[in-house]
C-alpha cells in the first residue's frame, strides 16, 4: 500500500508541473517567457548536469524544440573553401546548409536535410534564423534566403522557395535573419525589395498569399503580431520605418518613418509591446517608444533617443538581444554590454551593470546576453557561455546563481562568443556553439 501511495503522490506532483515546447523564436508565445514550472532556483556545484552533447557545424540559428525533437540549422564549408576575412566575396564561399533533427532526450540525429549554399553574407559562420515547428512541419530560413518546409518526422521536402530568385533581390549584408512567423495558414517572412519586404506564404504549399512594403534593406528584425486599436496588427520594423499591417491581407494600417534611417540596416531586436506601448531599439540609433491608439490602428511617438552613437548612448542601443518589458520598466543590453533598466514612459535610466555580460566588467562592443523570464526571475545566457539566474527589478540586478555551460566558439566578433539564442523546454536548456549542441538539465530535484 505504501508503494501505491507514493506512486500516486508522485503522479499528482508531476501533474501539477507545467511542461512546454519551445517551437520557435523566443518561445511558444514569441514573448521571451519560459512558462514551465519545477525549475531550479540555483545551480548545483559544478553547474547543471549535461544530459547530452552532439557535434554540429557553425551557425547563429537557435534550436527549436517540439514533440520530443530538436531542430537546428548549421553550415558545412566545402573542403577546398577558405573563409575570406569578411565573407562578402561576390562569388560566395562554397559550402552547404543543413537542417538537423535530433532526439530531444539523447541528442541522436534522427534525420538531416542538406543543400548547396554559397555564402555572400558578412559574418559567414552559418544560418541565423530559428526554425518554426507546427502541425507536423518544420519551416527553416537559411542565411542566403533558402526557405524550406519539411516534414517534421522525416525531413522530406514539402515545398521550398528561394527569396533571391523569387523576388530578384540580393542577400542583405548580414544575411537573411528575420525569424519567420507562423500565423494561421500563413508563414510570414522578411524577404526584401520593392513591394516584397515582407511576404506571406501558404504554409502548406508555399504559394504567395500577399506581399507588402518597400525598403532598400529589409533589416533583421523578426515580425510580430499584437492586439491594439481593436484589431490584430502585424508589426514589421525595417531600417526606414516601423509598420503595422493587416496580417490577413498585407494592407498597411499605419507607418512611421524613423527620424533618420537606421544605420547599416541594423534593425535586429524584436519589437516589444507592454500595454499600449511599443518599444524598438537598435545599435546606433538607440530607442524609439510608440503609443498604440486604443480606438483605431494608429501610433505616435512617445519618446526617442537623442544620440545616434554606439558609445555615447542615452536610453538603450541594443545589438542582438531583444529587451524585456514589465511593470513599467525596460530591461535590455546596450551596445557595449551594459545591462540597463529604463523607465518605459520616459526612457530615463534607472541602473546599469556589466556583471551579466562581460568577463572583466569592462565595456565590450556588441557584448550580449539573451533574456528569458521564468516565474519571478530571469535566465540570462551570455556570449561567454554562462547561464545566469537573476532578479531584474527597478531596485537593481540581483545575481542568484551562475554556471558556465558551453564554450564560446565563434570568432566573427574578433573574440570568442556564442551568439545563438537557447531554447528552454522539457525543464532543460538546449544551446549550441559552432562545434556542438548541448542539453542541460534545469529541473528542480
Amino acid at each position: 500500500m505504501r508503494g501505491l501511495w507514493m506512486a500516486a503522490l508522485a503522479m499528482g506532483c508531476a501533474a501539477g508541473l507545467r511542461a512546454d515546447d519551445w517551437p520557435q523564436w523566443l518561445g511558444p508565445e514569441r514573448d521571451s517567457v519560459w512558462r514551465e514550472t519545477g525549475i531550479v532556483s540555483s545551480f548545483p556545484a559544478g553547474g547543471p548536469p549535461v544530459v547530452w552533447r552532439a557535434p554540429i557545424g557553425p551557425g547563429y540559428s537557435g534550436p527549436a524544440v517540439a514533440q520530443g525533437r530538436v531542430y537546428v540549422l548549421d553550415r558545412q564549408l566545402a573542403k577546398a573553401a577558405d573563409k575570406p576575412p569578411n565573407g562578402s566575396e561576390p562569388e560566395g564561399i562554397p559550402g552547404a546548409e543543413r537542417i538537423l533533427c535530433l532526439n530531444a532526450d539523447d541528442g541522436k540525429v534522427l534525420w538531416r536535410r542538406e543543400y548547396d549554399c554559397a555564402y555572400t553574407a558578412s559574418f559567414p559562420a552559418g544560418p541565423r534564423a530559428t526554425p518554426v515547428v507546427s502541425g507536423g512541419k518544420v519551416f527553416s530560413l537559411g542565411a542566403e534566403g533558402n526557405l524550406f518546409c519539411l516534414d517534421a518526422a522525416t525531413g522530406s521536402v514539402v515545398w521550398s522557395r528561394d527569396f533571391k530568385s523569387d523576388y530578384k533581390i540580393k542577400t542583405p549584408t548580414w544575411g537573411f535573419a528575420g525569424n519567420p512567423l507562423l500565423d494561421g495558414n500563413k508563414l510570414i517572412c522578411l524577404a526584401g525589395g520593392s513591394n516584397s519586404t515582407v511576404v506571406a506564404l501558404d504554409k502548406n504549399t508555399g504559394r504567395e498569399i500577399w506581399r507588402a512594403l518597400s525598403a532598400k534593406e529589409p533589416g533583421y528584425s523578426s515580425p510580430v503580431i499584437l492586439q491594439a486599436g481593436g484589431v490584430r496588427q502585424l508589426i514589421v520594423w525595417h531600417p526606414e520605418s516601423v509598420n503595422s499591417l493587416d496580417p490577413e491581407t498585407g494592407k498597411v494600417y499605419w507607418s512611421l518613418k524613423s527620424s533618420e534611417p537606421v544605420r547599416v540596416g541594423m534593425t535586429i531586436a524584436t519589437p516589444r509591446q507592454m500595454d499600449d506601448l511599443l518599444f524598438l531599439t537598435c545599435f546606433y540609433n538607440g530607442s524609439w517608444m510608440l503609443r498604440l491608439e486604443a480606438s483605431q490602428p494608429a501610433a505616435a511617438t512617445v519618446w526617442q533617443s537623442r544620440r545616434v552613437s554606439e558609445q555615447d548612448t542615452d536610453a538603450l542601443h541594443s545589438t542582438l538581444s531583444t529587451p524585456f518589458l514589465q511593470d513599467g520598466y525596460i530591461y535590455g543590453v546596450c551596445s557595449y554590454g551594459q545591462l540597463r533598466c529604463l523607465k518605459a514612459g520616459t526612457g530615463e535610466r534607472v541602473w546599469e551593470t556589466l556583471s551579466a555580460t562581460t568577463a572583466d566588467g569592462k565595456p565590450m562592443r556588441w557584448a550580449n546576453a539573451f533574456i528569458i523570464k521564468n516565474q519571478d526571475r530571469f535566465f540570462l545566457f551570455n556570449e561567454k557561455g554562462d547561464l545566469i539566474i537573476a532578479r531584474l527589478t527597478p531596485k537593481g540586478y540581483e545575481e542568484i546563481s551562475r554556471a558556465h555551460v558551453i564554450e564560446p566558439a565563434n570568432r566573427d566578433a574578433g573574440r570568442p562568443v556564442v551568439w545563438s539564442h537557447p531554447a528552454f523546454a522539457n525543464r532543460r536548456m538546449y544551446a549550441r556553439n559552432d562545434q556542438e549542441i548541448i542539453c542541460v538539465d534545469l529541473a528542480q530535484k
